[in-house]
C-alpha cells in the first residue's frame, strides 16, 4: 500500500485493518443499534399497536423538507405493511409555518384522527400537542431537533437529542428516527418481515444526506446500503425524477442525492407546496410520476432564479453591516421559502454566521446558518425575549419575531457572539488536506479506488483533499457561458502535467502562466470519447512561498 493511501486512511482514523474493512463495507446488522434504547420507544410501539388493534386512523404529520418528506413516505409504506390505518398531512410553509400548528391540530381532529405521529418536528410543540390532547388525539413525536428541558404532553417523544437517552449515536436525521420506529415495530408485530425494511433505505439515504447529518456510524451504514437500494429502486417517482434531472441511478452517489434529487424535491415546498414532492415519492402510476417530476423541474428552475436574485441583494445589504460578527439581513420581498439557502451562500462567501429574514408585515420569519463553534440555536435562545418562536440545530435554525425587533435582535446576537470569545472561526473554512503530494504521479488508480471506497461523502466524512505544495501554471482558460469557471494546466516539481478545474473561481484566482502556486484539490475522473483521465477540482490556490 502506497504512502499516499496510508496518509489518506490515517487522516480518517482508519489505522487498523478491522476498522478499514468495517468502514469500506459496513455491516447492516452489526451497525444497527437497538431501537428500544431510544427514549419512549416502547410507549410509542404500544400506542401504535393499540391503534392497529382498534382500527384507529393515524395521521403522520410530516415536514416540508426532504428529511420530513422521506420520513413521511417511509412511515406510510411501513404502516400499511403493518396493517396500521394511516394518512399523511404535510404543512404548507407559507400558511402553516414550521412544525405543528394549532390550526392543523383542529383540522386533523375534524378528520377523525385518533393518533398523530410527527416526523422531523414536534419536540418543542408543547402548546400544539396539549391542544391535540384536548381534542381527543394522542401524539407520538419522532424528531431529532433540539429539545427543551421538559418534554411535551405526548404519549412518546422519541428524540436522540434528549439528555435521558441511552442511544449510542445521537446524530440521526428525522428519517433515521422514523426508521428506528419501524425496526422497533418489526420486533413486536407482523407485516414487515425482518430484512424487508431494507427496501426503505433509499428513503433513509435521501433524507439523511439532504439533512446534512454526520455520515458516520449508523448513518453511514444506512446511506451506504441505501444508495445500492436506490440504484435499483422500485419507486416510480424517483425513477421519473432521475430521468428528468438527467441522473443515472446506476451511478448514484451521495452527491447525486444532495445536489440533484434533493433540490428538485425541496423546490416544491419552497415555491408552492411540498405535497407535490410527497405525491411523487408515493406515486404508483408511472405516467403521473413523470408529470409531477417535470413540474418539480420547473419549480427548481424558478427556485434557482429567485435564489440568485435574493442572494445578490443580501450580499449588497451585508455591506451595511460589515463590522458585525453575525449578519442579520431582511427584506419584505425575500421569500422565506428560499432564504435558508441564501443564508448558507452568504455565510460561505463572508465567513460569518448569517440570519436572513422575510419581513411579513408585523412579523418576520427567517433562517439561520452557522459554523464552527457558534451555535445558531443557542444564539436564538439568548435573544428569547425578542422572538416569538425559534429552534433547530447548531448549524441551521429558524426564527420568527416582530419586524420592529429586528435591530434589537441583530444587536443581541452580536453581543452573544462577543461573549463567546471565539477564536479562529474563519479557519473552519480553510481546506484541511488529507494528503500532501509531492509528485502527481503518486495519484494512481489504486488511490482512486480507495477514494471510491471511502464514499459516501458528506458531513463528518468529507471528500478527501490533496495538497500539492508547488505547481507551475502552464496554461489558463476561462470556461462556461459567462466565463465563470477556471481551467488550469499545471506541472509539479518533476514536470508531471495535470489539468485542474475551479468551478466559479475565475474571478477569485487571477494566477497566470508561469506563476508558482500551492494547490489544494479533490480528485475527479474525466472521461471523454472513451479516454479516462484524472484531474484536480480546485479547492484553493495560494502563492508558492
Amino acid at each position: 500500500m502506497t504512502g499516499v493511501i496510508e496518509q489518506l486512511l490515517a487522516s480518517r482514523g482508519l489505522t487498523e485493518l478491522a476498522l478499514r474493512q468495517a468502514f469500506f463495507s459496513p455491516d447492516y446488522e452489526q451497525s444497527k443499534h437497538d431501537p428500544f434504547l431510544l427514549p419512549d420507544m416502547s410507549k410509542a410501539v404500544d400506542r401504535l399497536l393499540k391503534a392497529k388493534q382498534k382500527g384507529e386512523l393515524v395521521y403522520i404529520y410530516g415536514d416540508y423538507d426532504i428529511d420530513g418528506l422521506t420520513a413521511t413516505t417511509l412511515l406510510l409504506e411501513a404502516f400499511e405493511a403493518f396493517g396500521i390505518k394511516a394518512k399523511a398531512f404535510i404543512p404548507n410553509r407559507f400558511t402553516d409555518g414550521y412544525g405543528l400548528s394549532k390550526a392543523a391540530m383542529r383540522l386533523l381532529a375534524e378528520r377523525k384522527a385518533k393518533l398523530v405521529v410527527t416526523v422531523d418536528c414536534g419536540s418543542l410543540s408543547h402548546g400544539e400537542i396539549e391542544l391535540a390532547n384536548q381534542l381527543g388525539m394522542d401524539v407520538i413525536v419522532t424528531d431529532h431537533h433540539t429539545v427543551a428541558d421538559t418534554m411535551p404532553s405526548a404519549v412518546a417523544t422519541i428524540n436522540p437529542k434528549r439528555t435521558d437517552h441511552k442511544y449510542p449515536f445521537i446524530d440521526l436525521a428525522g428519517v433515521g428516527v422514523a426508521f428506528k420506529l419501524v425496526q422497533a415495530l418489526q420486533q413486536k408485530t407482523d407485516g414487515l418481515p425482518l430484512g424487508q425494511e431494507k427496501w426503505l433505505l433509499d428513503l433513509v439515504a435521501l433524507g439523511t444526506v439532504c439533512d446534512v447529518v454526520q455520515l458516520l456510524d449508523e448513518n453511514r451504514t444506512n446511506v451506504f446500503w441505501g444508495l445500492r437500494v436506490m440504484s435499483k429502486t422500485r419507486r416510480h417517482g424517483i425513477k421519473a425524477l432521475a430521468h428528468v434531472a438527467g441522473l443515472e441511478l446506476d451511478k448514484v452517489n451521495a452527491r447525486s442525492l444532495g445536489f440533484v434529487l434533493g433540490p428538485h424535491l425541496n423546490a416544491a415546498g419552497r415555491i408552492e407546496t411540498a405535497q407535490l414532492s410527497l405525491d411523487l415519492l408515493v406515486a404508483t402510476d408511472p405516467l403521473k410520476a413523470v408529470e409531477v417530476a417535470y413540474k418539480l423541474r420547473e419549480l427548481n428552475l424558478a427556485r434557482r432564479s429567485d435564489q440568485q436574485s435574493i442572494a445578490k441583494q443580501a450580499m449588497e445589504q451585508a455591506e451595511q453591516f460589515a463590522a458585525d460578527k453575525v449578519l442579520v439581513l431582511s427584506h419584505p420581498d425575500w421569500s422565506h421559502g428560499i432564504i435558508g439557502i441564501v443564508a448558507a451562500k452568504v455565510q460561505e462567501s463572508l465567513y460569518k454566521p448569517t440570519f436572513v429574514l422575510q419581513e411579513l408585515g408585523e412579523q418576520s420569519k427567517g433562517s439561520a446558518r452557522s459554523f464552527g463553534d457558534f451555535s445558531a440555536v443557542d444564539a436564538i435562545r439568548s435573544a428569547d425575549p425578542l422572538i416569538i418562536k425559534g429552534g433547530g440545530h447548531k448549524f441551521a435554525a429558524g426564527v420568527t419575531l416582530k419586524t420592529t425587533n429586528i435591530p434589537a435582535f441583530r444587536k443581541a446576537l452580536n453581543d452573544f457572539y462577543l461573549k463567546q470569545n471565539l477564536q479562529g472561526q474563519s479557519s473552519y473554512f480553510e481546506p484541511k488536506a488529507d494528503v500532501t503530494v509531492g509528485d502527481l504521479g503518486e495519484l494512481t488508480d489504486e488511490v482512486v479506488q480507495v477514494v471510491r471506497q471511502l464514499e459516501p461523502y458528506g458531513h463528518g466524512n468529507p471528500e478527501p483533499v490533496f495538497y500539492l505544495p508547488r505547481a507551475i501554471i502552464s496554461r489558463r482558460q476561462l470556461l462556461g457561458k459567462d466565463s465563470t469557471h477556471l481551467k488550469l494546466d499545471a506541472t509539479d516539481s518533476n514536470g508531471k502535467l495535470w489539468q485542474f478545474i475551479g468551478f466559479g473561481m475565475a474571478e477569485k484566482y487571477k494566477f497566470n502562466v508561469g506563476d508558482e502556486v500551492c494547490m489544494w484539490f479533490k480528485l475527479i475522473e474525466n472521461e471523454w470519447r472513451g479516454v479516462r483521465r484524472l484531474e484536480g477540482q480546485i479547492v484553493k490556490i495560494s502563492d508558492y512561498v
